[in-house]
């Protein structure tokens, strides 16, 4: 049984991402890691991180950046199937590279490859997830917020990225095309077992300025005749109203959690800057929602997109 970890990248340390961070999570249980890159800014040096790490595992796929050809952000899906579609394993791990695996989960997830291995109605593996939000002390896992997907798949032709790669479909005929990875007409959803393992996810913890400037990014790459949306400093409003993260950061965070150097840009208390537009987990219905969810529910989402079709829960004694 092997496993292929795989993700695509570009311009990763210039816009904060836990690129290095996010490879290391994994690099233990995998028997390759294949990067699609594509070259970056001028003043980005995610290439020297990546050759930083010393492993005979890391596969390196050059890859254009093509906004113009693949709108919608599907660019982000046809670099990671261009990824996938050089790996070797029986199961491939997808982690985008804003996204982290603690260490207490690696022998779950091995080990829950190996136990699915010739169970072919299951396709892939679904994760929960933690979304953190401006700092390393607070984070969702509620409403508004994806709670779980699917991050292991099947090394089968037939499953792709869809969208803007979040997620994954099995496609009776493909092409890459934009078209192709936005439809539903001639697709399924995968069937997944979900496994108690999760993903942290850091996308939304960076410096202000820095957000802003990502944010924009991919705002262009969904259009290309769009201007910036964001100002220069990101706004993460009042962080005592998000819920305070009260477990442990995988090991491999703990150098990149004590360098935060934002704090001071951060609002922990008071009102809600009322020029800025709501984020989505500030506005009522989400916070009801979510208080329901929580409160009531015992963590069950209430609607919610859902790219799957739950087959079973795997329970490692």
């Amino acid at each position: 049984m092997t496993i292929s970890g795989y993700t695509f990248v570009r311009n990763a340390i210039k816009l904060a991402y836990p690129l290095k961070e996010s490879i290391l999570s994994i690099l233990d249980i995998v028997d390759e890691y294949v990067i699609a890159y594509c070259p970056g800014d001028d003043d980005d040096n995610t290439l020297e991180v990546i050759k930083s790490i010393k492993s005979d595992k890391i596969k390196l796929v050059p890859a254009a950046w093509e906004p113009e050809k693949f709108t919608h952000n599907t660019l982000y899906s046809y670099l990671s199937d261009l990824a996938k579609n050089n790996c070797q394993g029986d199961w491939l791990f997808y982690l985008q590279v804003d996204e982290v695996v603690h260490e207490q989960y690696l022998a779950t997830i091995k080990h829950a490859c190996e136990y699915y291995l010739h169970n072919t109605s299951i396709e892939g593996f679904l994760f929960s997830y933690k979304h953190f939000w401006g700092d390393y002390d607070h984070c969702f896992t509620h409403h508004g917020w994806y709670p779980r997907e699917i991050r292991m798949i099947r090394n089968l032709p037939e499953i792709h990225s869809w969208r803007d790669a979040q997620s994954f479909r099995f496609y009776d005929h493909f092409e890459a095309t934009t078209q192709y990875y936005r439809t539903k007409e001639g697709t399924r959803k995968l069937k997944v077992a979900l496994i108690p393992a999760e993903i942290y996810h850091y996308g939304w913890v960076r410096p202000p300025k820095t957000m802003s400037d990502k944010q924009n990014r991919m705002h262009k790459t969904w259009n290309q005749s769009l201007s910036d949306k964001y100002q220069t400093g990101f706004d993460y409003g009042v962080l005592n109203r998000i819920p305070v993260f009260k477990g442990s950061n995988p090991k491999v965070m703990v150098e990149r959690i004590q360098a935060l150097s934002w704090k001071d840009k951060l609002q922990y208390s008071g009102k809600r800057n009322p020029v800025r537009a709501p984020h989505k987990h500030e506005k009522l219905k989400y916070r009801v929602r979510s208080w329901v969810e929580l409160k009531i529910l015992g963590g069950r989402e209430i609607g919610g997109f859902r790219n799957y079709k739950l087959i079973e829960r795997h329970f490692v004694a």
